[in-house]
Order: C-alpha cells, then sequence, then structure tokens
C-alpha cells in the first residue's frame, strides 16, 4: 500500500472520479427522494440535537400495529458533501416491508473557522441521532429494541462506530446493545489512506493521533452484535481491502458476512440497497428480522 505516492491514492480514493457518471447518480437520488417525501407519510427535519445539521427525517412503517424494526440509515459523501434529503429514495422499499425509516443528517466538515466539524464531531452527532431513535421512535410506530443501522462510504464507517459505541457511557438509561446490528456499504474502516490523500486533506484535516481513535478496524471487536459488510466488485481495490481489514479485524464471529456485489461500482451500490430484488437490500431485510 504505497501511502507515499499521491498520485496512486487519488485512484484509489476519489471516487467521482473512478465513476464520471456520478452526476447522474446524484441527480437521479434528489429527484426520486423529493418524490417520495411528497408521496408517502413522513416526518421531516425532526430535531435530534441543537447543534448543526442535527435534524432526521422519518418514515413510518406501512400498515400493522405491532412494532415495526428500525433502519437508521446514514449518507456518505466523505463526512464533507451531500445530504440527508439526497437518500429519502432508500425508504420504500423498506417501508413497504413494514420497517420504519430513519435518515439523519450531519454537519460536514472542514465546517468554518468559527465552528470547525471532525469526523469525531461527526461521529458524536450520530450517537446523539441513535440516542433520540431509542427514546422516541415507538411515538412512530418503530420498536426501539430492534435498531440496525446501515450506511454508505463515510456512513459505513459511521455504522460500524455505532456498532462498537459504548453505549453505557452515553446514558444511564440506554441498554449495551442499543444498535444490534450494523450493514455497511463501501465503507471506510482504516483512515490513515483519507489522511494522506491530497484532495480530502483541507477538509478532512485528520492528524495522525486521531487515525487510531476513529479507524473502526484499529479497534477491539465489539462484544456482541453484527456487522454485514458489502463493497462493489467494481470499487477500486483499496475500497476492497477496506472491506476485507474490518471482516479481519473484528473477526467471523461479529462479520459474518463480508463480500463483493457483482457489477456495482461506489454509487450504484445505494440503488441495490433500495432494491427489494437485490441482495443487498435482502442482506438488510435479513438483519432487520434478527431477534437475539
Amino acid at each position: 500500500m504505497p501511502l507515499d505516492d499521491p498520485e496512486w491514492l487519488e485512484r484509489m480514493y476519489n471516487n467521482r472520479a473512478r465513476v464520471p457518471e456520478h452526476g447522474e447518480y446524484f441527480a437521479r437520488w434528489a429527484a426520486d427522494s423529493a418524490r417520495v417525501r411528497e408521496s408517502q407519510p413522513c416526518s421531516i427535519d425532526v430535531p435530534y440535537g441543537d447543534g448543526l445539521n442535527e435534524t432526521l427525517d422519518i418514515f413510518p412503517a406501512d400498515g400493522g400495529t405491532e412494532r415495526a424494526p428500525v433502519l437508521v440509515f446514514i449518507h456518505g459523501g466523505y463526512w464533507r458533501s451531500l445530504d440527508k434529503r439526497d437518500h429519502s429514495f432508500v425508504a420504500p422499499a423498506f417501508t413497504g416491508r413494514r420497517v420504519c425509516v430513519v435518515v439523519p443528517n450531519y454537519a460536514l466538515c472542514p465546517g468554518t473557522d468559527a465552528a470547525p466539524v471532525s469526523i469525531s464531531h461527526i461521529a458524536l452527532q450520530m450517537v446523539r441521532a441513535l440516542h433520540w431513535t431509542w427514546r422516541n421512535i415507538a411515538m412512530h410506530g418503530g420498536d426501539p429494541g430492534r435498531i440496525t443501522v446501515a450506511g454508505h462510504s463515510a456512513g459505513g464507517h459511521l455504522a460500524a462506530m455505532l456498532l462498537a459505541c459504548q453505549w453505557e457511557r452515553v446514558a444511564g438509561d440506554v441498554p449495551d446493545q442499543m444498535v444490534r446490528n450494523a450493514l455497511a456499504l463501501s465503507g471506510l474502516f482504516e483512515l490513515e489512506p483519507m489522511r494522506r490523500t491530497p484532495s480530502f486533506q483541507a477538509s478532512l484535516n485528520i492528524t495522525p493521533e486521531e487515525v487510531p481513535r476513529i479507524s473502526p478496524a484499529m479497534w477491539p471487536a465489539p462484544a456482541a452484535g453484527t456487522l454485514y459488510a458489502v463493497a462493489g466488485a467494481k470499487e477500486s481495490e483499496e475500497f476492497i481491502r477496506q472491506n476485507e481489514a474490518i471482516a479481519e479485524a473484528w473477526g467471523p464471529k461479529v462479520v459474518p458476512v463480508c463480500e463483493l456485489a457483482p457489477g456495482l461500482d461506489h454509487f450504484s451500490i445505494v440503488d441495490a440497497l433500495a432494491d427489494p430484488a437485490h441482495r443487498v437490500h435482502e442482506l438488510a431485510v435479513g438483519l432487520l428480522e434478527r431477534r437475539g
């Protein structure tokens, strides 16, 4: 892994350069998401805290009287771009299967001189979003005892962090295993390459001291919970390595699924999550249906 070669790092991690049609994905996601918010029941911009971008959207499960399992989907964008409103399109495939979907927002790196934003800052925002969800989702028909977190790219990184979170340190009333399962799509788990990739350095501002604190693959495996790690088979060698790294670090008991989705790139894998006929979607459903 030639971490001192900036051109190699850009080839491995600059997904917008690797997928020239990325703008078409973003435009379609935004348009489809706007239609979803207009066409199905939802609660938009619900505050989960008082900080910048600390809001979330809730899409209740269709029909039924029993409390539904909860999917919290965290968007990607290298912690510095995109928005929850671009990802509402993920919800219908799950709400139609009696799943309550929550899509949180977060502040974006680097923030401002007066209010800087770091990856650690965003991770704590997601802790607050999950804590809010656990406390309040029953009012929206969700089961607080059945929360699964899914995330794409930077969101996959955050999903893994939440699975490993020491929830007893967050609040005294929170169960140790508040997040029971997680699905990381094209996740990032070792952040030293991010620190060294030229196009990310100015916005992410990762220091050498931060790397082990924000790299889940450098942490002990969670004592409980399950993570599925999936990357697109058409992604860079580094994204494929990152996917394998978390499985190697946490072991098969915690990461029983570590696989590549045939034919998918860094962006089409999100479409696969929203496609009820795709295995990526079925993996998410399998986690949501797990009990105990």
